[in-house]
Protein backbone atom coordinates (compact mmCIF):
# COMPACT_ATOMS: atom_id res chain seq x y z
CA UNK A 1 0.00 0.00 0.00
CA UNK A 2 1.50 3.38 -0.95
CA UNK A 3 2.53 5.66 1.89
CA UNK A 4 0.41 8.67 2.79
CA UNK A 5 3.21 10.87 1.47
CA UNK A 6 2.86 9.29 -1.98
CA UNK A 7 -0.85 10.01 -2.27
CA UNK A 8 -1.25 13.33 -0.40
CA UNK A 9 -0.39 16.52 -2.30
CA UNK A 10 -1.18 18.95 0.54
CA UNK A 11 1.97 19.74 2.50
CA UNK A 12 0.15 20.76 5.66
CA UNK A 13 -1.85 17.50 5.80
CA UNK A 14 1.27 15.38 6.37
CA UNK A 15 2.78 14.50 9.74
CA UNK A 16 6.46 15.05 10.38
CA UNK A 17 7.36 11.38 9.79
CA UNK A 18 5.42 11.58 6.51
CA UNK A 19 7.44 14.66 5.56
CA UNK A 20 10.52 12.44 5.82
CA UNK A 21 8.79 10.04 3.43
CA UNK A 22 8.02 12.88 1.02
CA UNK A 23 11.67 13.94 1.06
CA UNK A 24 12.68 10.35 0.27
CA UNK A 25 10.27 10.41 -2.68
CA UNK A 26 11.99 13.52 -4.04
CA UNK A 27 8.75 15.44 -4.19
CA UNK A 28 8.68 18.88 -5.80
CA UNK A 29 7.33 21.58 -3.48
CA UNK A 30 5.02 24.16 -5.04
CA UNK A 31 4.58 27.40 -3.11
CA UNK A 32 1.72 29.50 -4.53
CA UNK A 33 2.30 33.23 -4.01
CA UNK A 34 -0.43 35.81 -4.46
CA UNK A 35 -1.87 39.05 -3.16
CA UNK A 36 -5.03 40.56 -1.70
CA UNK A 37 -5.71 43.31 -4.18
CA UNK A 38 -8.47 45.15 -6.01
CA UNK A 39 -9.70 43.63 -9.27
CA UNK A 40 -12.25 46.13 -10.44
CA UNK A 41 -15.97 46.17 -9.72
CA UNK A 42 -16.64 42.60 -10.82
CA UNK A 43 -13.96 40.44 -9.17
CA UNK A 44 -13.19 39.96 -5.46
CA UNK A 45 -9.92 40.82 -3.78
CA UNK A 46 -8.73 37.20 -3.82
CA UNK A 47 -8.19 36.73 -7.56
CA UNK A 48 -4.44 36.40 -7.11
CA UNK A 49 -5.03 33.70 -4.51
CA UNK A 50 -7.73 31.71 -6.29
CA UNK A 51 -5.91 31.51 -9.63
CA UNK A 52 -2.46 30.18 -8.62
CA UNK A 53 -3.99 28.20 -5.76
CA UNK A 54 -6.45 26.51 -8.10
CA UNK A 55 -3.78 25.63 -10.64
CA UNK A 56 -1.43 24.28 -7.96
CA UNK A 57 -4.28 22.15 -6.57
CA UNK A 58 -5.07 20.85 -10.04
CA UNK A 59 -1.49 19.75 -10.56
CA UNK A 60 -1.39 18.20 -7.09
CA UNK A 61 -4.51 16.18 -7.80
CA UNK A 62 -3.09 15.07 -11.16
CA UNK A 63 0.31 13.87 -9.93
CA UNK A 64 0.20 13.64 -6.11
CA UNK A 65 3.17 11.26 -6.09
CA UNK A 66 5.42 14.03 -7.41
CA UNK A 67 4.07 17.21 -5.81
CA UNK A 68 3.55 18.85 -2.45
CA UNK A 69 1.54 22.07 -2.53
CA UNK A 70 2.16 24.43 0.38
CA UNK A 71 -0.37 26.86 1.86
CA UNK A 72 -0.43 30.01 -0.22
CA UNK A 73 1.58 33.14 0.61
CA UNK A 74 -1.44 35.43 0.66
CA UNK A 75 -0.01 38.94 0.91
CA UNK A 76 2.24 40.35 -1.81
CA UNK A 77 3.78 43.58 -3.02
CA UNK A 78 0.86 45.86 -3.91
CA UNK A 79 1.84 49.36 -2.76
CA UNK A 80 1.06 50.89 -6.14
CA UNK A 81 -2.60 49.83 -5.82
CA UNK A 82 -3.31 51.34 -2.40
CA UNK A 83 -5.56 54.06 -3.85
CA UNK A 84 -8.16 51.28 -4.31
CA UNK A 85 -9.77 50.26 -0.98
CA UNK A 86 -9.22 46.71 0.22
CA UNK A 87 -5.73 46.19 -1.16
CA UNK A 88 -3.26 44.90 1.43
CA UNK A 89 0.39 45.77 0.87
CA UNK A 90 3.31 43.71 2.12
CA UNK A 91 6.55 45.70 2.16
CA UNK A 92 8.75 44.26 -0.56
CA UNK A 93 11.60 43.37 1.81
CA UNK A 94 9.25 41.74 4.30
CA UNK A 95 7.66 39.82 1.43
CA UNK A 96 10.96 38.59 0.06
CA UNK A 97 12.32 37.60 3.47
CA UNK A 98 9.07 35.80 4.27
CA UNK A 99 9.18 33.69 1.10
CA UNK A 100 12.92 33.12 1.46
CA UNK A 101 12.39 31.85 5.00
CA UNK A 102 9.94 29.31 3.57
CA UNK A 103 12.26 28.11 0.79
CA UNK A 104 15.20 27.85 3.19
CA UNK A 105 13.07 25.85 5.63
CA UNK A 106 12.11 23.45 2.84
CA UNK A 107 15.73 23.07 1.80
CA UNK A 108 16.78 22.47 5.41
CA UNK A 109 14.26 19.63 5.73
CA UNK A 110 15.63 17.98 2.60
CA UNK A 111 13.42 19.16 -0.27
CA UNK A 112 15.70 20.02 -3.18
CA UNK A 113 13.20 21.14 -5.85
CA UNK A 114 10.96 24.15 -5.19
CA UNK A 115 8.59 26.05 -7.49
CA UNK A 116 7.28 29.51 -6.67
CA UNK A 117 3.95 29.66 -8.53
CA UNK A 118 3.06 33.33 -8.73
CA UNK A 119 -0.37 34.87 -9.23
CA UNK A 120 0.42 38.60 -8.94
CA UNK A 121 2.41 40.46 -11.58
CA UNK A 122 4.18 42.88 -9.26
CA UNK A 123 5.51 39.99 -7.17
CA UNK A 124 7.65 38.88 -10.09
CA UNK A 125 10.87 40.88 -9.55
CA UNK A 126 10.75 40.16 -5.83
CA UNK A 127 10.19 36.43 -6.28
CA UNK A 128 12.86 36.26 -8.96
CA UNK A 129 15.36 37.46 -6.38
CA UNK A 130 14.02 34.98 -3.80
CA UNK A 131 14.49 32.11 -6.26
CA UNK A 132 18.01 33.26 -7.10
CA UNK A 133 18.98 33.60 -3.45
CA UNK A 134 17.53 30.18 -2.66
CA UNK A 135 19.70 28.70 -5.39
CA UNK A 136 22.85 30.45 -4.17
CA UNK A 137 22.34 30.15 -0.44
CA UNK A 138 20.99 26.60 -0.12
CA UNK A 139 21.61 23.28 -1.82
CA UNK A 140 18.07 23.29 -3.26
CA UNK A 141 16.93 24.45 -6.69
CA UNK A 142 14.14 26.99 -6.91
CA UNK A 143 12.34 28.25 -9.99
CA UNK A 144 9.75 30.99 -10.46
CA UNK A 145 6.69 30.49 -12.67
CA UNK A 146 3.91 32.98 -13.30
CA UNK A 147 0.83 30.86 -13.89
CA UNK A 148 -0.16 32.81 -17.00
CA UNK A 149 3.20 32.10 -18.63
CA UNK A 150 2.32 28.41 -18.61
CA UNK A 151 -0.06 29.33 -21.44
CA UNK A 152 2.90 30.26 -23.66
CA UNK A 153 4.56 26.82 -23.65
CA UNK A 154 2.35 25.48 -26.42
CA UNK A 155 2.79 28.19 -29.03
CA UNK A 156 -0.60 27.39 -30.56
CA UNK A 157 -2.65 27.96 -27.39
CA UNK A 158 -2.81 31.73 -26.96
CA UNK A 159 -3.29 32.60 -30.65
CA UNK A 160 -6.43 30.45 -30.77
CA UNK A 161 -7.60 31.29 -27.23
CA UNK A 162 -7.11 35.03 -26.96
CA UNK A 163 -9.60 37.46 -28.47
CA UNK A 164 -8.54 40.63 -26.65
CA UNK A 165 -6.32 43.29 -28.14
CA UNK A 166 -2.58 43.21 -27.65
CA UNK A 167 -1.15 44.92 -25.76
CA UNK A 168 -3.41 45.57 -22.82
CA UNK A 169 -6.33 43.21 -23.32
CA UNK A 170 -4.87 40.69 -20.88
CA UNK A 171 -3.40 42.72 -18.03
CA UNK A 172 -5.46 42.76 -14.81
CA UNK A 173 -9.05 41.67 -14.06
CA UNK A 174 -9.03 41.11 -17.81
CA UNK A 175 -10.12 38.51 -20.36
CA UNK A 176 -7.76 35.94 -18.80
CA UNK A 177 -8.12 36.54 -15.06
CA UNK A 178 -11.87 37.00 -15.30
CA UNK A 179 -12.29 33.83 -17.36
CA UNK A 180 -10.23 31.71 -14.99
CA UNK A 181 -12.01 33.11 -11.94
CA UNK A 182 -15.37 32.47 -13.61
CA UNK A 183 -14.37 28.82 -13.94
CA UNK A 184 -12.82 28.37 -10.49
CA UNK A 185 -15.25 30.44 -8.39
CA UNK A 186 -17.98 31.75 -10.68
CA UNK A 187 -20.54 32.35 -7.94
CA UNK A 188 -18.39 35.19 -6.60
CA UNK A 189 -18.10 37.08 -9.89
CA UNK A 190 -20.36 40.16 -10.00
CA UNK A 191 -21.48 39.38 -13.52
CA UNK A 192 -23.67 42.46 -13.82
CA UNK A 193 -20.65 44.68 -13.19
CA UNK A 194 -18.24 43.25 -15.77
CA UNK A 195 -16.84 46.09 -17.82
CA UNK A 196 -13.62 46.33 -19.80
CA UNK A 197 -11.02 48.94 -18.90
CA UNK A 198 -7.96 50.43 -20.53
CA UNK A 199 -4.43 51.33 -19.48
CA UNK A 200 -4.22 54.98 -20.43
CA UNK A 201 -0.54 54.98 -21.34
CA UNK A 202 -1.07 52.02 -23.69
CA UNK A 203 -2.98 54.40 -25.94
CA UNK A 204 -0.10 56.79 -26.51
CA UNK A 205 1.01 55.04 -29.71
CA UNK A 206 4.46 54.84 -28.18
CA UNK A 207 6.67 51.82 -28.97
CA UNK A 208 8.48 52.18 -25.65
CA UNK A 209 5.71 52.51 -23.04
CA UNK A 210 3.12 49.71 -22.99
CA UNK A 211 2.24 46.70 -20.86
CA UNK A 212 0.36 43.38 -21.01
CA UNK A 213 0.62 40.14 -19.03
CA UNK A 214 2.42 38.69 -22.03
CA UNK A 215 4.85 41.49 -22.72
CA UNK A 216 5.95 45.03 -21.95
CA UNK A 217 7.63 47.87 -23.76
CA UNK A 218 11.40 48.33 -23.45
CA UNK A 219 10.97 51.48 -21.33
CA UNK A 220 7.63 51.11 -19.61
CA UNK A 221 6.94 53.44 -16.68
CA UNK A 222 4.56 51.94 -14.14
CA UNK A 223 3.53 54.12 -11.21
CA UNK A 224 0.31 54.37 -9.22
CA UNK A 225 -2.42 52.20 -10.74
CA UNK A 226 -4.94 55.00 -10.15
CA UNK A 227 -2.92 57.23 -12.49
CA UNK A 228 -3.64 55.06 -15.53
CA UNK A 229 -6.94 53.35 -14.62
CA UNK A 230 -10.19 54.70 -13.22
CA UNK A 231 -11.76 51.33 -12.35
CA UNK A 232 -8.79 49.06 -11.69
CA UNK A 233 -9.71 46.89 -14.67
CA UNK A 234 -6.89 46.66 -17.18
CA UNK A 235 -8.12 44.75 -20.19
CA UNK A 236 -11.04 43.26 -22.05
CA UNK A 237 -13.01 41.70 -19.21
CA UNK A 238 -16.17 41.65 -21.32
CA UNK A 239 -14.62 38.94 -23.52
CA UNK A 240 -14.31 36.55 -20.56
CA UNK A 241 -16.28 33.30 -20.34
CA UNK A 242 -16.13 30.33 -17.97
CA UNK A 243 -15.49 28.10 -20.98
CA UNK A 244 -12.34 30.09 -21.73
CA UNK A 245 -11.44 29.80 -18.07
CA UNK A 246 -11.73 26.02 -18.19
CA UNK A 247 -9.43 25.91 -21.22
CA UNK A 248 -6.87 28.17 -19.52
CA UNK A 249 -7.05 26.12 -16.32
CA UNK A 250 -6.56 22.79 -18.08
CA UNK A 251 -3.68 24.11 -20.17
CA UNK A 252 -1.94 25.65 -17.15
CA UNK A 253 -2.30 22.47 -15.09
CA UNK A 254 -1.07 20.33 -17.97
CA UNK A 255 2.03 22.42 -18.53
CA UNK A 256 2.78 22.69 -14.79
CA UNK A 257 2.66 18.90 -14.54
CA UNK A 258 4.97 18.63 -17.54
CA UNK A 259 7.43 20.99 -15.91
CA UNK A 260 7.34 19.12 -12.59
CA UNK A 261 8.11 15.85 -14.40
CA UNK A 262 11.11 17.50 -16.05
CA UNK A 263 12.31 19.46 -13.01
CA UNK A 264 11.97 16.64 -10.48
CA UNK A 265 14.69 14.43 -11.92
CA UNK A 266 16.77 17.04 -13.72
CA UNK A 267 20.41 16.79 -12.57
CA UNK A 268 21.52 19.88 -10.75
CA UNK A 269 24.04 22.10 -12.50
CA UNK A 270 27.42 21.76 -10.80
CA UNK A 271 29.13 24.82 -9.40
CA UNK A 272 32.82 25.22 -10.30
CA UNK A 273 35.11 27.66 -8.53
CA UNK A 274 37.32 29.42 -11.11
CA UNK A 275 39.71 31.03 -8.63
CA UNK A 276 43.36 30.12 -9.16
CA UNK A 277 43.85 30.13 -5.42
CA UNK A 278 41.03 29.12 -3.04
CA UNK A 279 39.35 32.15 -1.41
CA UNK A 280 40.47 32.70 2.15
CA UNK A 281 37.09 33.85 3.47
CA UNK A 282 33.45 32.87 2.98
CA UNK A 283 31.29 34.62 0.41
CA UNK A 284 30.12 37.72 2.32
CA UNK A 285 26.41 37.08 1.82
CA UNK A 286 26.40 33.32 2.45
CA UNK A 287 28.13 30.90 4.77
CA UNK A 288 27.33 27.92 2.59
CA UNK A 289 30.57 26.22 1.50
CA UNK A 290 31.37 25.19 -2.05
CA UNK A 291 29.86 21.74 -2.61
Amino acid sequence: MPSRAATEYRYEKLTWPEINDAVDLGKVCILPCGAVEQHGHHLPLDVDLVCPGGIAKGAGLAIPDKILVLPIVAYGYTGHVMDFPGTINNDFEHFMHHVLDITKSLAYHGFKKIILLNGHGSNMPNLDLVARRTNLETDAECTLIAWWNLLTVDKTFLPRWRQSKFPGGCSHACELETSLYMYLDGDNVRKDKIKSGTISFNNEDNPFNWVDLFGAGPATTVGWTSSYSDTGVLGDAELATPEKGKEAYEESVKQLCRYVAYFKDRPKDVRKDRHRKPPTMPIPWSQRPLA
